[in-house]
């Protein structure tokens, strides 16, 4: 994919970013012309400012000369950060305040002319869904002949044009830059995956969002954010009144029910069959691609259509993306005639289809309620062996390794365990906490190397049988102590099915 452009360039003086930031800027630096802002030493540009913010690592003023050698001409920092780079700086512009992070996604905006209001900005929050939400949130726009965007996990979309992305949310500079190229593009609307973490690191500060939206909350990141609790507060976040204009929570999950009894924002309701919600379900019908359905939704909304998606999870991301649809605009009876159209994002039960007699399927499930309801999903569409590969990833939350080994046993009839991205970990270590006391009988079996892994499972696999790898779908790379190598689950898996392995 290619590297996201600056957006043209917005010059305000130094003088004027110090006023905004109420800091004091000594007389020979105070007409200094700056063209952008960047809290990455990496992809500063000339004539911008450098934003070095302190790092779970580092502290971003540790590179203060690369920036200025690649351009920066002013930087803007702590009180650390200050004592870091004057050292090697001498006489340069450093503005400093007590919280840069705080602050960087409010100046972003005031930078780029607050662009998140000039578009239809829907903020999509949860543990699952977020991806395939955002997706089909924005096929139902396009099939409505708008121009959209969309920032999350597998890219950056601009129109048709796509753009490589290294967090699932930007950090702010990144973000009010990538929103104001939308503006300059014409985008009339727009759909973000906005994670947790980026919600506890101010990434989405300044970003003004017409609507956010709730899918729900299961154990993830408990890494980061050391509980449950902490988790949901986070998320939390983005319901507030001056974040966001209206709210949209599924309350068939528990925590978005509390979500709903405590937003600041009047909630508008999503469930599946809840009559008594803003939007359901009144109908729903399988079919051989999916479901034939029929939506109820505010003021006796009507929308109707065939959805060619499999899986309970899906039906409530495609509900969402409906309701978020006709929030921004769309007509029902288009939204209703969309739904035929609408594919999964990449990596999202995904399908391969070589010619073999079984069923092949790549999944981004990784947390224990994902493979959970994507293995129940399978089964009731299997007459035959479901078999599934999963690993857990290093250097993340470890407590939900023996429940997510659970799911992946007790949900096929063919379990194998694999590595995902180890990186700093021993895959065999994190291979015995997804085990825990589970014994395995063959054919079931722990195969550490994911490549073997993946090409047992394709060997196990009959006619009729249902074959699914979890927990990287869409990925193309495999962290192994600090190296990325190149792997994709749906190229192993074809050659593996073509017998090139």
């Amino acid at each position: 994919m290619a590297e996201m452009p600056r957006t043209e360039a917005n010059i305000k003086k130094l003088e004027d970013i110090a006023s905004f930031l109420g800091v004091k800027v000594s007389d020979e630096f105070r007409s200094l012309e700056i063209t952008g802002i960047s809290s990455s030493s990496m992809r500063i540009k000339p004539g911008e400012l450098f934003i070095a913010l302190s790092g779970e690592k580092h502290h971003g003023a540790k590179f203060a000369l690369n920036a200025r050698d690649s351009g920066a001409i002013a930087f803007l920092t702590d009180r650390q950060g200050l004592d870091l780079a004057s050292k090697s700086l001498g006489n340069f512009p450093i503005l400093s305040v007590e919280n840069p992070r705080g602050i960087s996604g409010y100046l972003a905006d005031w930078f780029h002319n607050s662009p998140s209001r000039a578009l239809f900005l829907a903020g999509i929050t949860g543990t699952n869904g977020k991806t395939t939400t955002s997706h089909l949130l924005k096929q139902i726009w396009e099939f409505a002949g708008m121009n959209a965007g969309l920032i999350g996990t597998i890219g950056i979309e601009i129109a048709q044009e796509k753009f490589g992305a290294s967090h699932t949310t930007p950090e702010a500079d990144q973000l009010h830059n990538i929103l104001s190229i939308m503006k300059n593009a014409k985008i009339r609307a727009a759909a973000i995956e906005v994670s947790s973490h980026a919600l506890s690191l101010n990434r989405v500060d300044g970003a003004y969002f017409s609507a956010a939206a709730f899918t729900n909350l299961t154990q993830d990141h408990l890494d980061f954010h050391g509980s449950m609790e902490n988790y949901y507060q986070a998320k939390k976040k983005l319901f507030d009144s001056t974040r966001s204009q209206a709210s949209f929570v599924n309350v068939d999950d528990s925590y978005g029910m509390r979500l709903a009894a405590e937003v600041s924002l009047p909630p508008i309701t999503i469930s599946q069959r809840n009559s008594k919600a803003n939007w359901y379900y009144q109908g729903i019908d399988s079919t051989s691609k999916g479901y034939r359905v029929e939506v109820r939704g505010i003021e006796g909304t009507l929308i109707s259509g065939e959805l060619n998606l499999i899986g309970d999870h899906n039906l409530d991301n495609a509900l969402m993306a409906m309701a978020l649809a006709f929030e921004s605009g769309v007509d029902p009876l288009v939204i209703g005639n969309s739904l035929t159209t609408l594919k999964a994002a990449p990596g999202r039960l995904e399908r391969i289809d070589c010619g073999q007699d079984f069923l092949a399927l790549v999944d981004y499930a990784h947390t224990p309620d994902a493979v959970e309801k994507v293995l129940a999903t399978l089964r009731k569409n299997t007459n035959s062996k479901l078999i599934a590969i999963l690993g857990c990833g290093g250097n993340r939350d470890k407590s939900k390794r023996p429940l997510m080994g659970k799911a992946l046993a007790s949900g096929s009839d063919i379990a194998i365990f694999t590595s995902d991205n180890p990186r700093d970990e021993d895959p065999e270590e994190i291979l015995k906490e997804m085990l825990g006391s589970l014994k395995l009988t063959y054919p079931s079996a722990v195969i550490s190397d994911r490549q073997t892994a993946i090409k047992y499972g394709v060997e196990k696999a009959q006619a009729g049988d249902t074959l699914v790898i979890l927990g990287k779908g869409h990925e193309v790379g495999q962290e192994i102590r600090g190296v990325t190598l190149a792997f994709s689950d749906q190229e192993v898996l074809r050659k593996s099915i073509e017998g090139e392995l």
